[in-house]
């Protein structure tokens, strides 16, 4: 083994880090939904849960001012269905186990009795703020 292997300083190993949805680092309401956000190791992530009735134009448009969402989200669906509608006229549901990328620029409605509840990874840290 060669001397700057032997003599090179190890990292400090990272401690963990771990976080409960039950005791969130931050809750925003809004009409029909709530985002809680945790605080994991420098990444924030949220889960949503929107009731029915709850379409993004008229309950969180109001707060940020845009004509379309313009956060963008890398999320999974835990229950509920939701339809969304792209800027560019694509549309398409989101229900239980779907995982899925969705860029600046769509509008969003809960469809059914069941409110959505899904898990963000990305976008929730900027959602329903101005």
């Amino acid at each position: 083994m060669s001397n700057v292997l032997r003599h090179q300083a190890k990292a400090p190993t990272p401690a963990a880090d771990y976080k409960n949805f039950n005791d969130p680092t931050e809750v925003r309401t809004f009409p029909k939904g709530k985002l809680e956000l945790v605080a994991v190791a420098g990444h924030t992530i949220g889960r949503l849960t929107l009731e029915p009735g709850w379409r993004w134009s008229k309950h969180v448009r109001p707060i940020v001012g845009t004509q379309w969402c313009e956060a963008p989200h890398f999320q999974y669906v835990i229950s509920g269905r939701m339809h969304i509608i792209m800027a560019d006229g694509e549309e398409f549901d989101l229900g239980p186990g779907d995982v899925n990328s969705l860029p600046s620029g769509h509008d969003a409605y809960v469809v059914g009795d069941e409110p959505v509840v899904g898990i963000d990874w990305a976008g929730a840290v900027n959602y329903a703020q101005k």
